[in-house]
C-alpha cells in the first residue's frame, strides 16, 4: 500500500516560497511583494547575463528567500534601535560599505529609541550600543547566514542554493559577511543582491535612480559585469515593473520544471516556516510546534475527522507567521502596551492571513490560521467573529493557542503552571468566550499538563550543556548564564565552545535554531 506521506499535497513549492517571501518582506520593514518584484528583476537580469537554467532556478529562489535567516536576533536590534522594522526599512537604501553613513544612522536610531530618557541616560545607552556594534559582523550577521542556510536545507533545496542562502551579506569587494570576494560568491546571490537594490532605488526614483545606484556600487557591493549587463538591458529588465501583476508573473517565470510538494515535504516545510516565525523572540521559541501538538491532540480527543486534525496541525504551525510584521520591541516589552502598540499587536493574525492568502492550495489553512485569537463572544481579533461563525476547528486552534501561551513565559509575567492555565480556560468558558467541550478535550488530551517537548539528549550533549544551550537560546548573555547556574564565566565559555562543536554551529542564532529543531526547551 502506498505511503500516504508520499502523495501530492497539491502545494506548489514556488507558491509556498512566494508566500513565505511576503513574510520576509514584513520582517525587513518592506512592503509586501518586495521580494517577488526583486525575483522578477533577478531572473530577467540572470537571463540577460547568460546564466544556465539551474543557476536561474537558484537566482529565482534566492531573490524570494534571501532574508529567511534575518528573524534571528531581532530582539537585540530592537533593544538598541527601537523599532527594528523601521531601522531595516531605512537601512535598505544604504551602502553597507559606507561606514560613516551606517554609523550616523545607527546613532540616530539609538538616540530616538531613548527619546523619553534624560540626556545622560540617552548618552549612556548610545555608548553601550556602540560597544555592541562589533557584534553585528562577528556574531549577528554570521548568525543570520547560518539560520538561512539551515532553513534552506530543511526546505529541501539543493546544496548550490544552500550555499547562496548562507552568503546574504556578502559583497563583491570582500568587505561583507561572509568575507568572500568576487567570484568566490555564488552567482545566484550576486544576481539577487543587485536585483534587490535595484528594486529599492527603482521605487525611490525610477529606472534612472536604479541604474545610477548600480554604477556607484559597481566593484563595491556588486559585480561589475552584472552592473554592465543591467545598464545595457535596463529598459527590458525594468519594463512595466511598476504595473506588473507580481504574483502571476513570478509563478509564470519559475525556471525549469515546476515542483509540487509531497504531503511529507509540505509538513516539513510548515515546521521550518514555524521556526522561521518563532525565532523572532526568545519568548516564542517552539510556540507554534507546541500549539500544533496540543491542537491536534485536542482535535483527536474531540473526535474531529482525521482530515480536520491534519488541517488543524498545519494551521497551528503557520498561525503566528504574521508576528514577523510586528517589531520585536513590542513582543519583548515588559510593561503595559499603549493603545497604539496594542493595535499593532492585534494586526498579526491579519498579517498571517495576508501571507497565506494567495496560494489556492493553502486556502483552508489560511482561513483557519487567521482565527487563532477569536472568541465565542466576539471579543477576539482580528475579525471579532462570534460563536456562530467559528467552526470546531477554529475553536480548537484558539483554545490550544491560549493554553500554550499561558504556560509559556512572557516579558510581563512568568509562565503559568498547567493547573493555573486550566483554571483560566475554565474561567473563559464561564465567561462565554471559549467552548466548554473543546476545553475539556484539551485538558483531557494534555492531562492538564504542559505538553512536553523535551527529547532525549541529542548530539552527545550533557545535561549541563543542555541547560547552558537553553539559556543562550532564551537570549541570555554568557555572564547571565554564569550567574544563573552559579558557575564561572570561563566554565560557561568552555561549555559554549563544546556545544557549538557538538551540534555543528558557530553562532548563537544557529544554536537557537538547533534548540528549536530538537525541541530542547523546557
Amino acid at each position: 500500500m502506498p505511503d500516504p506521506s508520499t502523495k501530492s499535497s497539491g502545494v506548489r513549492l514556488a507558491e509556498l516560497m512566494a508566500a513565505l517571501s511576503t513574510a520576509t518582506d514584513l520582517g525587513m520593514g518592506q512592503p509586501m511583494e518586495y521580494a517577488m518584484t526583486s525575483c522578477i528583476v533577478a531572473v530577467r537580469l540572470g537571463e540577460a547575463a547568460g546564466l544556465t537554467e539551474d543557476e536561474l532556478r537558484d537566482v529565482y529562489y534566492e531573490a524570494l528567500l534571501r532574508y529567511i535567516g534575518c528573524n534571528a536576533d531581532t530582539y537585540w536590534m530592537a533593544s538598541l534601535f527601537g523599532d527594528e522594522l523601521a531601522f531595516r526599512r531605512d537601512f535598505a537604501s544604504v551602502d553597507g560599505g559606507d561606514s560613516l553613513r551606517v554609523m550616523s544612522m545607527a546613532l540616530r536610531y539609538m538616540r530616538d529609541a531613548n527619546a523619553g530618557n534624560s540626556l545622560l541616560q540617552t548618552l549612556q545607552a548610545m555608548v553601550n550600543g556602540l560597544a555592541q556594534m562589533p557584534q553585528v559582523t562577528s556574531s549577528f550577521f554570521p548568525g543570520h547566514c547560518e539560520v538561512a542556510a539551515r532553513l534552506a536545507t530543511r526546505l529541501g533545496f539543493p546544496a548550490t542554493f544552500v550555499r547562496a542562502a548562507g552568503q546574504l551579506y556578502a559583497r563583491w569587494d570582500g568587505k561583507g559577511t561572509p568575507a568572500l570576494k568576487g567570484e568566490e560568491i555564488a552567482p545566484a546571490f550576486l544576481v539577487a543582491a543587485l536585483a534587490q537594490d535595484v528594486v529599492i532605488f527603482f521605487r525611490i526614483g525610477g529606472a534612472d535612480a536604479a541604474v545610477n545606484m548600480a554604477r556607484e556600487r559597481s566593484g563595491g557591493a556588486h559585480a561589475p559585469k552584472l552592473v554592465e549587463v543591467l545598464c545595457r538591458h535596463a529598459p527590458q529588465i525594468l519594463n512595466g515593473l511598476a504595473e506588473e501583476p507580481v504574483w502571476a508573473t513570478v509563478l509564470a517565470m519559475e525556471p525549469g520544471q515546476q515542483r509540487v510538494l509531497t504531503q511529507n515535504e509540505f509538513d516539513n516545510a510548515c515546521l521550518a516556516i514555524a521556526d522561521f516565525g518563532d525565532i523572532k523572540s526568545p519568548y516564542f521559541l517552539n510556540h507554534s510546534p507546541r500549539v500544533a501538538e496540543v491542537a491536534s491532540a485536542t482535535a483527536a480527543r474531540c473526535a474531529l475527522p482525521a482530515s480536520d486534525v491534519a488541517l488543524i496541525r498545519r494551521a497551528a504551525l503557520l498561525h503566528d507567521i504574521g508576528k514577523v510584521g510586528i517589531s520585536a520591541g513590542l513582543w519583548g516589552k515588559s510593561g503595559a502596551l499603549t493603545d497604539r502598540e496594542w493595535e499593532k499587536v492585534r494586526l498579526h493574525p491579519y498579517y498571517t492571513e495576508r501571507i497565506l492568502a494567495r496560494p489556492a492550495a493553502l486556502a483552508p489553512i489560511c482561513a483557519l490560521a487567521a482565527l487563532h485569537h477569536e472568541r465565542l463572544d466576539g471579543s477576539g481579533y482580528h475579525r471579532n467573529l462570534n460563536a456562530a461563525m467559528l467552526s470546531p476547528s477554529a475553536r480548537v486552534l484558539a483554545t490550544a493557542n491560549h493554553f500554550c501561551a499561558l504556560t509559556e513565559e512572557r516579558p510581563h509575567r512568568p509562565a503559568c503552571t498547567p493547573e493555573m492555565a486550566a483554571d483560566e480556560l475554565k474561567r473563559q468558558v464561564k465567561a462565554g468566550r471559549m467552548d466548554g467541550e473543546i476545553v475539556n478535550g484539551l485538558l483531557a488530551a494534555t492531562g492538564q499538563g504542559k505538553p512536553s517537548t523535551r527529547k532525549e539528549t541529542v548530539a552527545g550533549l550533557s545535561e549541563r550543556e543542555v541547560e547552558v544551550l537553553r539559556l543562550l537560546a532564551r537570549g541570555q548573555t554568557m555572564k547571565q548564564v554564569a550567574e544563573q547556574l552559579i558557575i564561572s564565566y570561563k566554565t560557561v565559555d568552555r561549555h559554549v565552545q563544546n556545544i557549538y562543536t557538538k551540534i555543528g554551529v558557530s553562532t548563537r542564532a544557529g544554536a537557537t535554531l538547533f534548540v528549536m529543531e530538537h525541541q530542547l526547551l523546557d
